[in-house]
């Protein structure tokens, strides 16, 4: 009895390998999806050039479908049949909101990660007026006032409000948060000195800064950028171990064969290394990665675990 069992799980399981693998074999047979935030942010520009270099390589199409912001994207993939036909693009948030507010799926468990596609570091920029060169001067200025300097960061959770903290937490210092509702509205602000300082996102803040209307003080990744050949790193002018940048993420829904999220991987892995893919993110502030599946979830892991420390520590909650 029981080797008849055996035989028949054995049987049931070659079964299941089989259409996984002819599966595999035939993907893509149909149009895919690929889930992002609103239309225009990095997370549409990312997804529309891998979409384009798809739908060309494979000849099936792939369409972008923009959602509202926040959860809602990673909620539907999280859902969806995993069989790599729905995928999420996503920045930071997707894996970071959760840590501070309920959010309806786990960014670990849910989700078959595929690919870092691209990652941009965010600046350390100041307002003009103030009477600081480099990191250094900044954080024994911060020390000589305590609560008399401020910092603008749009949205509790976003890359400039926990680069805010965690500067604040690495430098002992007293900075105050000022809440703006959009990176547009806090570097105005910076521009007319109404906030001393952000540590905004290249994408939004390095037009202001090349063209000299805010000082650019240092790049927030652990390594000088290529985008920013100009400007040091924070953590090598005054404050080490600071590490801060704005990556994104390509998901599949938990349980995608793995033969199939290789074959995603290598694709997207292609349409990122063009000449042209790459010279295009570079001109809008990304530097292309293009990562395994399993530097993507070590990287997820790690990010999550620092920031839910510096989101303990500094009493982060929803807005």
């Amino acid at each position: 009895m029981l080797k008849q069992r055996f035989v028949a799980w054995m049987s049931i399981g070659t079964m299941a390998l089989g259409a996984s693998v002819a599966q595999s074999q035939n993907f893509p047979s149909r149009p895919l999806r690929m889930l992002t935030g609103g239309a225009g942010g990095g997370n549409d520009v990312v997804a529309r050039l891998i979409a384009q270099g798809l739908t060309a390589n494979w000849g099936q199409q792939v369409i972008v479908d923009n959602r509202p912001s926040g959860v809602i994207p990673g909620e539907i993939v999280s859902k969806a049949q995993p069989d790599g036909y729905t995928m999420v693009v996503s920045g930071a948030s997707f894996w970071i909101s959760p840590l501070f507010q309920d959010a309806p799926y786990d960014p670990v468990r849910d989700f078959s990660p595929i690919t870092l596609p691209v990652s941009t570091p965010n600046i350390l920029a100041v307002n003009l007026a103030l009477p600081v060169k480099s990191v250094k001067e900044l954080i024994a200025l911060a020390k000589a006032k305590p609560g008399e300097l401020n910092y603008g960061a749009p949205g509790t959770g976003s890359s400039p409000h926990l680069g805010g903290e965690l500067f604040k937490a690495l430098a002992g210092v007293n900075i105050v948060r000022i809440n703006y509702k959009s990176a547009g509205a806090a570097i105005t602000d910076l521009i007319a000195g109404q906030v001393q300082m952000t540590f905004g996102n290249a994408l939004s803040i390095s037009p202001h800064v090349k063209s000299g209307r805010i000082k650019g003080l240092a790049v927030t990744s652990a390594q000088p950028s290529r985008l920013f050949p100009d400007l040091p790193t924070v953590a090598a002018t005054g404050l080490p171990g600071y590490e801060l940048i704005s990556p994104f993420g390509i998901f599949a829904p938990a349980r995608t064969p793995r033969t199939i999220i290789n074959a995603l991987n290598a694709e997207i892995v292609r349409v990122l290394n063009r000449a042209d893919s790459q010279e295009k993110l570079f001109n809008l502030g990304m530097e292309v990665v293009g990562s395994s599946p399993e530097q993507l979830e070590a990287m997820v892991k790690s990010e999550t675990a620092k920031w839910r420390k510096v989101i303990k520590e500094a009493s982060i909650r929803a807005d």
